[in-house]
């Protein structure tokens, strides 16, 4: 009974491995004529018209159509119209085998609330990009829980007047969701932590991933390589994030860490004492994987994409690092 028990024991070991170790399914890449639709699944989209209309013609500049869900404009207290209103237009952006892709206007905060209506049974059927980040980190969870790849990128209220003033950030979202390669030399870092890893890569916002914390949506990190960006926090709440996540066995088995930007920082009466990177370095320092930063990838305008569920190479050194997308 002990034998049986213990081959059991493996047996889920090695299936867990597998899981964790298995390449999500990617979605097709976009081609001409295709369609993208544009829903706001989390923060409200007031007096934002012109960005959704501009966003409209520089798909259509790329020769792909647009549809704008019926809701995106609605208001609802904090929110682009109702959970109920918002979760709609997802769910037939989502079911509609016409759509090739689901480009979320904003974020803000909201995308938690609609998680679990949400019905991937036909998406499985005719798979599509699901592109955004910061709040959508809640949806590329669980879009990677599902088992399908998706694409950290800008919104629609990322966009500029004059476009050129975010050129990477547009040529990386479009060769992106085109299939073109895309790989990144990044800036080296003396808080680099060296080292070399291979695995799918993960995440998005910190405060979404530490929300995810114990629900069917949190990712599981064995064998992956994380990505994490952060906005208007305090550092002490970084801190408390990472701690908590790491009590919860969230990085024993993680392959890397890449960080992206760590944006407008607040200032608490009690300074931290040390630099964000050092923080980080800190709060994952039993750890052995490599550590990179200077992606410029978060809420910044120098945002670039990401394909969350790809398998990528990391290699970090002091003066760079490389990500490298299989």
């Amino acid at each position: 009974m002990i034998l049986k028990k213990i081959t059991l024991f493996l047996i889920c070991m090695i299936a867990h491995e597998t899981f964790a170790q298995q390449e999500m399914i990617q979605p097709p890449y976009l081609k001409a004529g295709d369609t993208v639709a544009i829903v706001a699944p989390s923060g409200i989209l007031k007096n934002r018209n012109d960005e959704v209309t501009q966003a409209v013609k520089l798909l259509e500049s790329w020769g792909l159509h647009a549809t704008v869900g019926q809701h995106v404009f609605n208001q609802a207290n904090h929110f682009a119209g109702t959970d109920n209103e918002r979760c709609e237009d997802f769910q037939k952006a989502l079911d509609d085998p016409s759509v090739s892709a689901i480009w979320c206007a904003r974020g803000g905060y909201g995308t938690v609330r609609i998680l679990d209506k949400l019905d991937y049974t036909t998406f499985k059927k005719h798979p599509k990009w699901i592109i955004g980040y910061s709040d959508i980190t809640a949806l590329h969870s669980q879009v990677h829980n599902v088992g399908y790849q998706s694409i950290h990128a800008l919104m629609c209220v990322s966009l500029t007047k004059d476009l050129n003033d975010i050129k990477e950030t547009l040529d990386t979202f479009k060769a992106t969701i085109f299939g073109a390669p895309v790989n990144y030399e990044l800036k080296g870092s003396t808080y680099n932590r060296t080292g070399e890893a291979h695995g799918p890569l993960i995440g998005g916002n910190l405060t979404m991933l530490h929300t995810m914390l114990g629900s069917k949506t949190s990712i599981d990190t064995t064998g992956k390589i994380l990505f994490i960006e952060e906005i208007g926090e305090y550092k002490y709440h970084i801190d408390r994030m990472l701690q908590s996540l790491k009590r919860a066995g969230y990085f024993d088995h993680c392959a890397g860490v890449v960080v992206g930007d760590m944006s407008k920082l607040r200032k608490n009466t009690t300074l931290w004492g040390t630099s964000v990177e050092q923080l980080i370095l800190d709060a994952l320092s039993e750890y052995d994987f490599p550590i990179a930063f200077n992606m410029p990838a978060g809420h910044e305008s120098d945002n670039r994409a990401l394909i969350l569920g790809r398998t990528v190479s990391l290699k970090v050194e002091k003066d760079q690092a490389l990500l490298n997308f299989d």
